[in-house]
Formats: C-alpha cells, sequence, structure tokens
C-alpha cells in the first residue's frame, strides 16, 4: 500500500477506514457491525455493549492488525488452512472455539477453529487446528478510538501524535505472552496427536519473530500462513482487503524450540550491572538511628 503519513493510530473502524465517508461506512459505525464474520452480527471486541471496533492500526505508515476476527474476511484463512491439512477432493467444514482439554480433563484453551475432513455419511475423520495470531497493543488506543466515535466526518484526520500513550502495536507481548503459550499448551496437544497447525498471522508480526528452520509442505507439521492488507478502491472508497503474502511450513518442535529460546545477551554486560548495583550498596551509608537514654 501506499505509503502514508498517519498523525493518528486508528485505520480501519468497523471494518472500515476512518476516512471512509461513505452511507456504508456511516451504517457500520453507527450500528456497531463487524463485516468480518464475527459470531454475532455485532462487534463484540473488548466489550459487547460498548465494543472497542478498531480492527487495525497504523505502525509506521502501515496497517497491523489488532482484532482475531479481522483474519476472517471471506474465510479466505479457512482455504488456505484447509489446503494445508487435507487433500483437494476432501470435503470438510469448520467449527470455531472449541474447547481443548488436557488429559485430566482441564482446559487448555479453545482452538480458534477446527477444520474438520468428513465423509459421505458426515462422520469425521481428520482435522487441523487453525489458530489466529492478532497483535497486542501497548498504549491507550480506546482513547483516540472514543474520540474519533463522537465525529467520525470531521474527525477523520485528527492529530492524535501529541497525545500520552500514543497506542502501538507490542510484537513482543504478542509473542511471549500470547504466541508461545498457545503452541505450548494447545499445540503441544495436537502434536502429540499427531494433527496439524496452522497459524494465522500478520507479516509485520512474523517479521518479529525469530527465524525458524523450513522444511517441505509434505514434511511440515506448522503451516505459517501469512497475511496483510493491502489498499483498494472499491466503488469509488479506498478499502483494506486481506491477502496471504507468504506460507511457511516448519516442524512443531523446531519452531517452538526457536519462538522460546531468548536472544542470549553478553554475559560481560550483566556482570557489570551486578558490580554497579554491589558498589551502590557499600557506597551507601546504613541508616542509624540514635536511641536516647537507652539505659
Amino acid at each position: 500500500m501506499a505509503q502514508r503519513v498517519h498523525l493518528q493510530p486508528l485505520a480501519e473502524v468497523f471494518g472500515h477506514l476512518i476516512d471512509d465517508q461513505s452511507a456504508k461506512g456511516a451504517r457500520y459505525r453507527s450500528k456497531r457491525l463487524c463485516p468480518f464474520n464475527n459470531k454475532v452480527p455485532n462487534c463484540t471486541k473488548d466489550k459487547a455493549k460498548n465494543p472497542l471496533g478498531v480492527c487495525s492500526i497504523f505502525h509506521n505508515s502501515a496497517p497491523v492488525i489488532t482484532c482475531p476476527v479481522r483474519f476472517r474476511e471471506d474465510w479466505l484463512i479457512m482455504d488456505d488452512a484447509a489446503s494445508f491439512f487435507f487433500k483437494d477432493t476432501t470435503s470438510w467444514s469448520s467449527l470455531t472455539e472449541v474447547r481443548l482439554n488436557d488429559v485430566d480433563g482441564k482446559s487448555a484453551g479453545n482452538v480458534d477453529v477446527v477444520l474438520v475432513a468428513y465423509n459421505e455419511e458426515g462422520k469425521i475423520y481428520d482435522f487441523g487446528a487453525l489458530e489466529v495470531q492478532a497483535v497486542y497493543i501497548s498504549g491507550n488506543v480506546r482513547d483516540p478510538f472514543e474520540y474519533y466515535m463522537k465525529n467520525p466526518k470531521a474527525r477523520a484526520n485528527m492529530d492524535w501524535s501529541d497525545q500520552p500513550n500514543y497506542p502501538r502495536p507490542d510484537y513482543l507481548s504478542s509473542s511471549r505472552k500470547r504466541l508461545a503459550p498457545q503452541l505450548w499448551f494447545k499445540g503441544g496437544i495436537l502434536h502429540s496427536w499427531d494433527k496439524k497447525i496452522a497459524v494465522a498471522l500478520n507479516k509485520s508480526f512474523f517479521q518479529t519473530l525469530p527465524k525458524m528452520k523450513q522444511v517441505n509442505k509434505s514434511k511440515a507439521q506448522v503451516a505459517w500462513l501469512i497475511y496483510d492488507l493491502d489498499l483498494v478502491c472499491n466503488n469509488g472508497h479506498d478499502k483494506l482487503m486481506l491477502k496471504k503474502v507468504d506460507q511457511i511450513y516448519t516442524e512443531f518442535e523446531s519452531a517452538l524450540l526457536s519462538i522460546t529460546t531468548p536472544a542470549v545477551g553478553n554475559i560481560g554486560n550483566f556482570m557489570r550491572t551486578l558490580q554497579e548495583k554491589f558498589d551502590e550498596q557499600l557506597e551507601t551509608p546504613p541508616t542509624t538511628k540514635i536511641i536516647e537514654k537507652p539505659f
């Protein structure tokens, strides 16, 4: 997409660019609707009654997906995952938010989407798991959202650059607090069952992950489905559309090891930090109090 300077963080609100003043865009904003196949027609992000309808934000002039439902546009992720899980002639369907239990019956979390293969009698004989990884935000995105929503037409070009807690994508937290635990717990169970996993995520997010050893599709246990948002003109109005830009194949254990292994820093730097803190303690005189008339 063309590089533009954005003085505010909001890219899409309720499925439309914030400068989209079309009748459809206005309707989606006023009715708090979601165009990306949410479980209900309305947006339910954060709060059902007062949803945080931000689908994506701008960072370095490029849109970054911050809502997992945003990846459901036209169900492209389903077709891409199915092409990894099954043969082309397979009859398949999908189930969303399927609870996954461990050996003790305790929940390991919900699988975002389970694609199931079934025969002519409707009996399921295989499945694969699709996890959708949006990006966490650091800073405050609700304040600019609510400010914009009070007057979308007049505030489409608002300047939010000097506001505190300007929202930005938090890739590190997204991988450490979300992606890695998902692969560790849910992925570990699925891998033990010898079931394939697909992970859908934004291109900018994937680029922050450690480099993973790639394998051929026939040997892969995990498919990384990498998407971006392209700016297109639709009926005279600019619109962001989901597009798959790459597909990376890996083994499960090597990918998990790459993501969960920290980049090791220099021990000499840590030793210097220890020495500095130790020296501070030596240089700080002890706190003493005079006890009057101890006897």
